[in-house]
């Protein structure tokens, strides 16, 4: 796929937004990407983690695992692209956990997918998860990558889509200086 295509379906399904929007990251942003509005079709789903796995092709991937919530239909359909099985982690007082009787073999390879990183901070969670198992992650794959490059995962890192987008720390944000409420994406919360 190219870039252009890939950006046309986030387009057309609006999961680029303009705004105040508050990330998980905790800085404030006047650009979100909303993955679940384009997750939510499967169509798109299959066509940009099928890209997605084909990046990770012939590395002997055994497991996909991304975190829980935006990493969970992405590591599935990655997973399912490669013919692998698929994980996902949540946090458990605060971290990030595998549960469910899920478990990774020392030395099993796993490839770690989320739908957009902007520090890189959840994915990181996961890395570590994997690797106190014993397992050896292969990678990192992410639809868009927002981090302006800044995210260092330490492994190979691969995005269908790598945007600058501008972040502010909340006491230096221009939107909240401007009186604009900040939306907390996912939720209708608004500071």
């Amino acid at each position: 796929m190219t870039k252009e295509e890939i950006i046309q379906i986030f387009e057309q399904t609006g999961a680029m937004l303009s705004g105040h929007f508050r990330l998980t990251s905790g800085k404030h942003s006047n650009r979100y990407f909303q993955c679940a509005q384009v997750l939510q079709y499967p169509q798109y789903t299959e066509k940009l983690c099928g890209e997605l796995a084909s990046r990770f092709a012939g590395l002997g991937v055994q497991t996909v695992i991304g975190p829980a919530m935006g990493g969970i239909l992405v590591s599935y359909e990655v997973g399912r692209a490669l013919g692998v099985r698929s994980l996902f982690t949540e946090r458990e007082n605060g971290r990030m956990a595998l549960r469910r009787n899920f478990t990774i073999a020392p030395g099993e390879k796993v490839l770690v997918v989320e739908d957009v990183i902007t520090t890189g901070g959840s994915v990181a969670e996961v890395i570590n998860v994997v690797r106190s198992l014993g397992g050896e992650v292969v990678g990192v794959g992410v639809l868009v990558d927002r981090s302006n490059g800044q995210a260092d995962l330490g492994v190979r890192t691969e995005a269908l889509l790598q945007v600058s987008v501008e972040t502010y720390e909340p006491d230096h944000c221009p939107l909240c200086s401007q009186g604009l409420p900040a939306v907390k994406p996912g939720s209708r919360a608004v500071e």
